[in-house]
């Protein structure tokens, strides 16, 4: 496999004093770097896993995938091309200002900018957090996973696109919210982890609908959670549940709109054991919208 994971992701956001306010007091991330139009996050021992700009978007900007070797990303692209897809190769310049030894660059068939890199580098300090009690599950598993929006785009090509770069189906869920609609989405691996990667078909402005980060101690969701209720963040989904990957969860809104799944329990896979499958429904238990349960939780009381 070409692609091995989520190096990282780049976001264009209005409000950089925001946002490292909510990744850092509210979620647990560290700091990176700052100045008035860049922010980074780090979420383990490398330089950053989260790029953010300041633009009026609001939206994502990139994605960072890290492939395996020079050989793997060269392959990649050669299959790129056989398929019609531009690709280019990053100069030196932005090759250190993304923090890898290597860079070439692309576009989905949903116009998001793919940028294939070998080498993201560690930082010079460790990872520290001011607020988990465990750490970040990344490793082998990467950055972590998101849903792209396919906005009316035919899934097959897109499917087909990134399965050039290494990516494998997982699993797919169709599930009817309301008469004449289905929510669906694909989900797609390039590690152990369930997936990485899943293409949503669902009314969302954005281009991205979430990223999930995953923790190593359950106790850290609910901490998060509580502080995110505290600090009256928008939830679009409350603690829940998913069928296939087994997260437990919740989704909060980021300062730029997309939202964030902050999760622990996530399944790892074995390609040589795993079957794909066809599910009916998105989450086990739970992940209500915060709206529903703020209205519950009133004519409760």
């Amino acid at each position: 496999m070409s692609v091995k994971e989520i190096a990282y992701i780049g976001v264009e956001a209005s409000d950089l004093n925001e946002w490292a306010r909510f990744a850092t007091d509210l979620l647990g991330l560290q700091i990176g770097t700052r100045s008035d139009d860049l922010l980074t996050l780090r979420m383990d021992q490398k330089l950053h896993r989260w790029i953010l700009t300041r633009g009026p978007a609001d939206d994502l900007a990139f994605m960072g995938y890290e492939c395996g070797s020079d050989a793997a990303l060269d392959d990649t692209v050669k299959a790129l091309k056989a398929a019609g897809s531009a690709v280019t190769e990053g100069d030196a310049a932005l090759a250190r200002q993304r923090g890898v030894q290597r860079i070439a660059f692309t576009t989905d068939p949903l116009g998001n900018r793919v940028e294939l890199v070998v080498g993201l580098a560690d930082a010079a300090t460790p990872f520290q957090s001011a607020k988990l009690v465990g750490s970040f599950v990344t490793g082998s598993g990467g950055a972590g996973h998101h849903v792209l929006m396919e906005h009316g785009k035919d899934r097959k090509t897109v499917m087909a696109w990134y399965e050039r770069l290494g990516f494998k189906p997982s699993d797919h869920i169709d599930q009817p919210m309301a008469p004449g609609f289905v929510a669906s989405v694909s989900f797609l691996h390039c590690n152990g982890r369930h997936h990485s990667l899943a293409l949503a078909n669902m009314p969302f402005p954005k281009r991205m609908h979430h990223f999930m980060m995953e923790v190593s101690d359950l106790s850290d969701v609910g901490f998060a959670y509580d502080r995110c209720m505290d600090d009256r963040r928008p939830f679009e989904m409350t603690l829940g549940m998913h069928p296939n990957d087994r997260m437990f969860s919740f989704y909060v809104r980021t300062p730029s709109g997309f939202s964030i799944e902050f999760g622990w329990g996530g399944l790892i896979i074995d390609d040589a054991t795993w079957t794909v499958k066809q599910l009916d429904r998105l989450s086990v238990w739970g992940h209500r919208p915060g709206h529903v349960v703020a209205e519950l939780l009133k004519a409760a009381a």
